[in-house]
Protein backbone atom coordinates (compact mmCIF):
# COMPACT_ATOMS: atom_id res chain seq x y z
CA UNK A 1 0.00 0.00 0.00
CA UNK A 2 1.28 3.19 -0.85
CA UNK A 3 1.81 6.21 1.92
CA UNK A 4 -1.29 8.35 2.32
CA UNK A 5 -0.30 12.11 3.84
CA UNK A 6 -4.07 12.60 3.48
CA UNK A 7 -4.83 10.02 6.29
CA UNK A 8 -2.78 11.48 8.67
CA UNK A 9 -3.60 13.33 11.62
CA UNK A 10 -1.19 12.10 14.51
CA UNK A 11 2.05 10.64 13.97
CA UNK A 12 3.36 7.90 16.79
CA UNK A 13 7.37 7.16 17.16
CA UNK A 14 8.89 4.48 18.40
CA UNK A 15 11.43 5.05 21.26
CA UNK A 16 14.82 3.06 21.35
CA UNK A 17 16.53 3.54 18.17
CA UNK A 18 13.97 5.35 16.86
CA UNK A 19 14.14 8.80 18.83
CA UNK A 20 17.40 7.68 21.03
CA UNK A 21 20.62 5.45 20.52
CA UNK A 22 20.46 2.69 22.38
CA UNK A 23 24.56 1.98 21.16
CA UNK A 24 25.85 3.44 24.64
CA UNK A 25 23.55 0.65 26.87
CA UNK A 26 26.54 -1.76 24.61
CA UNK A 27 29.39 0.79 25.46
CA UNK A 28 28.81 -0.18 29.27
CA UNK A 29 28.49 -3.72 28.51
CA UNK A 30 32.29 -3.48 26.70
CA UNK A 31 33.36 -1.52 29.72
CA UNK A 32 32.45 -4.10 32.76
CA UNK A 33 33.57 -7.58 31.02
CA UNK A 34 37.20 -8.41 29.83
CA UNK A 35 35.85 -11.05 26.85
CA UNK A 36 34.43 -10.23 23.43
CA UNK A 37 31.13 -8.42 24.25
CA UNK A 38 29.46 -8.59 20.48
CA UNK A 39 27.97 -11.77 21.12
CA UNK A 40 26.90 -11.49 24.65
CA UNK A 41 25.01 -8.20 23.77
CA UNK A 42 23.49 -9.91 20.70
CA UNK A 43 22.08 -12.23 22.78
CA UNK A 44 21.51 -9.99 25.78
CA UNK A 45 18.68 -8.19 22.74
CA UNK A 46 17.52 -10.83 21.09
CA UNK A 47 16.37 -12.66 23.84
CA UNK A 48 14.66 -9.03 25.88
CA UNK A 49 12.77 -9.06 22.72
CA UNK A 50 11.74 -12.58 22.72
CA UNK A 51 10.54 -12.40 26.20
CA UNK A 52 8.00 -9.03 25.82
CA UNK A 53 6.68 -11.49 22.87
CA UNK A 54 5.99 -14.48 24.38
CA UNK A 55 4.65 -12.59 28.05
CA UNK A 56 2.02 -11.47 25.65
CA UNK A 57 0.87 -15.24 24.60
CA UNK A 58 1.61 -16.60 28.53
CA UNK A 59 0.63 -14.24 30.60
CA UNK A 60 3.68 -13.66 32.73
CA UNK A 61 4.26 -9.62 32.09
CA UNK A 62 6.80 -7.89 33.97
CA UNK A 63 8.05 -4.24 32.94
CA UNK A 64 11.02 -3.90 30.26
CA UNK A 65 13.38 -2.87 32.56
CA UNK A 66 13.03 -5.94 34.58
CA UNK A 67 12.76 -7.71 31.20
CA UNK A 68 15.80 -6.71 30.19
CA UNK A 69 17.64 -7.15 33.15
CA UNK A 70 16.77 -11.15 32.50
CA UNK A 71 17.88 -10.55 29.46
CA UNK A 72 21.34 -9.46 30.47
CA UNK A 73 21.86 -12.72 33.20
CA UNK A 74 20.87 -15.04 30.18
CA UNK A 75 23.54 -13.52 27.97
CA UNK A 76 26.24 -13.09 30.83
CA UNK A 77 25.51 -17.14 32.23
CA UNK A 78 25.30 -18.33 28.39
CA UNK A 79 28.99 -16.85 28.22
CA UNK A 80 30.18 -17.92 31.66
CA UNK A 81 30.46 -14.11 32.65
CA UNK A 82 29.86 -13.10 36.51
CA UNK A 83 28.61 -9.86 37.18
CA UNK A 84 27.29 -8.60 40.50
CA UNK A 85 24.01 -7.13 40.48
CA UNK A 86 25.55 -3.65 41.38
CA UNK A 87 27.26 -3.79 38.33
CA UNK A 88 24.62 -5.24 36.36
CA UNK A 89 22.50 -2.40 37.64
CA UNK A 90 25.48 0.23 36.46
CA UNK A 91 24.77 -1.39 32.89
CA UNK A 92 21.05 -1.57 32.96
CA UNK A 93 20.53 2.63 34.50
CA UNK A 94 22.56 3.68 30.74
CA UNK A 95 19.04 3.29 29.63
CA UNK A 96 18.42 6.22 30.91
CA UNK A 97 21.18 8.09 29.79
CA UNK A 98 20.80 7.43 25.75
CA UNK A 99 21.42 10.60 23.37
CA UNK A 100 19.10 11.74 20.85
CA UNK A 101 19.48 11.59 17.32
CA UNK A 102 20.71 14.48 15.26
CA UNK A 103 17.78 15.10 12.72
CA UNK A 104 14.95 14.06 16.01
CA UNK A 105 15.16 17.76 17.19
CA UNK A 106 14.61 19.64 13.67
CA UNK A 107 12.34 16.89 12.43
CA UNK A 108 9.96 16.64 14.74
CA UNK A 109 9.50 20.40 15.36
CA UNK A 110 8.96 20.87 11.61
CA UNK A 111 6.68 17.93 11.80
CA UNK A 112 4.57 20.18 14.59
CA UNK A 113 4.95 23.50 12.91
CA UNK A 114 2.85 21.20 10.23
CA UNK A 115 0.46 20.82 12.55
CA UNK A 116 1.20 16.98 13.48
CA UNK A 117 0.69 16.33 17.34
CA UNK A 118 3.97 13.38 18.23
CA UNK A 119 3.20 10.74 20.55
CA UNK A 120 5.77 7.85 21.54
CA UNK A 121 4.24 4.58 21.61
CA UNK A 122 7.33 1.73 23.60
CA UNK A 123 7.93 -1.33 25.34
CA UNK A 124 9.39 0.56 27.92
CA UNK A 125 8.09 0.98 31.72
CA UNK A 126 7.14 4.69 32.41
CA UNK A 127 10.13 5.61 34.02
CA UNK A 128 12.41 4.71 31.26
CA UNK A 129 10.51 6.70 29.03
CA UNK A 130 10.48 9.79 31.68
CA UNK A 131 14.33 9.16 32.16
CA UNK A 132 14.64 9.44 27.86
CA UNK A 133 12.32 12.05 27.52
CA UNK A 134 14.11 14.40 30.06
CA UNK A 135 17.97 13.04 29.33
CA UNK A 136 17.29 13.55 25.53
CA UNK A 137 15.56 16.90 26.15
CA UNK A 138 12.28 16.15 24.05
CA UNK A 139 9.81 16.98 26.34
CA UNK A 140 8.83 19.97 24.12
CA UNK A 141 8.46 17.82 20.73
CA UNK A 142 6.31 15.07 22.17
CA UNK A 143 2.70 15.19 23.02
CA UNK A 144 2.84 12.44 25.77
CA UNK A 145 4.25 8.75 26.38
CA UNK A 146 2.67 6.13 26.10
CA UNK A 147 3.91 2.66 27.69
CA UNK A 148 3.25 -0.62 27.54
CA UNK A 149 2.91 -0.96 31.06
CA UNK A 150 -0.54 0.66 30.61
CA UNK A 151 -2.13 -2.19 29.27
CA UNK A 152 0.87 -4.84 30.05
CA UNK A 153 0.69 -5.83 26.63
CA UNK A 154 4.25 -5.55 24.22
CA UNK A 155 4.43 -4.72 20.88
CA UNK A 156 4.00 -6.17 18.32
CA UNK A 157 0.25 -7.18 19.63
CA UNK A 158 -2.61 -5.13 17.90
CA UNK A 159 -4.12 -3.99 21.30
CA UNK A 160 -0.88 -1.98 22.02
CA UNK A 161 -1.40 0.34 18.81
CA UNK A 162 -5.28 0.51 19.41
CA UNK A 163 -4.36 1.63 23.20
CA UNK A 164 -2.14 4.06 21.42
CA UNK A 165 -4.97 5.31 19.20
CA UNK A 166 -7.43 5.88 21.88
CA UNK A 167 -5.23 8.21 24.16
CA UNK A 168 -4.55 9.85 21.70
CA UNK A 169 -8.19 10.26 20.38
CA UNK A 170 -7.19 9.65 16.74
CA UNK A 171 -9.20 7.13 14.53
CA UNK A 172 -6.18 4.78 14.61
CA UNK A 173 -6.47 4.67 10.58
CA UNK A 174 -5.56 8.34 10.75
CA UNK A 175 -2.27 7.46 12.64
CA UNK A 176 0.92 6.93 11.04
CA UNK A 177 3.69 5.30 13.27
CA UNK A 178 7.34 5.38 12.77
CA UNK A 179 9.75 2.73 13.91
CA UNK A 180 12.93 1.17 13.35
CA UNK A 181 12.09 -2.12 13.95
CA UNK A 182 10.69 -4.11 11.01
CA UNK A 183 8.26 -5.93 13.67
CA UNK A 184 7.10 -3.07 15.11
CA UNK A 185 5.89 -1.11 11.44
CA UNK A 186 4.20 -4.22 11.39
CA UNK A 187 2.39 -4.29 14.16
CA UNK A 188 1.66 -1.01 13.96
CA UNK A 189 0.32 -1.67 9.75
CA UNK A 190 -1.51 -4.89 11.47
CA UNK A 191 -3.74 -2.95 13.73
CA UNK A 192 -4.80 -1.06 11.04
CA UNK A 193 -1.93 2.48 11.13
CA UNK A 194 0.03 3.20 7.88
CA UNK A 195 3.68 2.24 8.95
CA UNK A 196 6.70 3.95 8.66
CA UNK A 197 10.09 1.94 8.45
CA UNK A 198 13.13 4.65 9.69
CA UNK A 199 15.73 2.90 8.56
CA UNK A 200 19.08 4.53 9.67
CA UNK A 201 21.52 1.62 8.99
CA UNK A 202 20.65 1.05 5.03
CA UNK A 203 19.82 -2.54 5.58
CA UNK A 204 17.00 -4.74 3.82
CA UNK A 205 13.68 -5.01 5.11
CA UNK A 206 12.16 -8.37 6.28
CA UNK A 207 10.55 -10.61 3.32
CA UNK A 208 8.01 -11.84 5.77
CA UNK A 209 5.05 -10.05 6.72
CA UNK A 210 3.45 -6.28 5.95
CA UNK A 211 5.63 -4.02 3.96
CA UNK A 212 5.90 -0.28 5.38
CA UNK A 213 3.22 2.36 3.51
CA UNK A 214 6.88 4.46 3.56
CA UNK A 215 10.68 4.10 4.03
CA UNK A 216 12.34 6.77 5.11
CA UNK A 217 15.90 7.99 6.84
CA UNK A 218 15.64 10.63 8.87
CA UNK A 219 11.83 12.75 10.25
CA UNK A 220 13.18 15.13 7.64
CA UNK A 221 12.14 12.53 4.96
CA UNK A 222 8.72 11.94 6.55
CA UNK A 223 7.97 15.66 7.02
CA UNK A 224 8.65 16.23 2.87
CA UNK A 225 6.46 12.80 2.92
CA UNK A 226 3.66 15.03 4.38
CA UNK A 227 4.28 17.73 2.10
CA UNK A 228 5.44 20.41 5.15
Amino acid sequence: MAFDPERVETLTVDSYGTLVDPSAVEHALVSEIDVDPEPISQLWRSRSLMYTMVSNHIGEYQPFYEMNRDALQFALDSHGVDLDEETQERILSTYHELDVFEDVRDGIERLQSGGYEVYVVSNGNPEMLASMVDHADIGDLVADTISAHEIETFKPDREIYRHAAGRTGTPIKKIVHVAGPVFDVQGAKSAGMQGAWLNRSGGPYEGFGPQPDLEIETFHDLARALNL
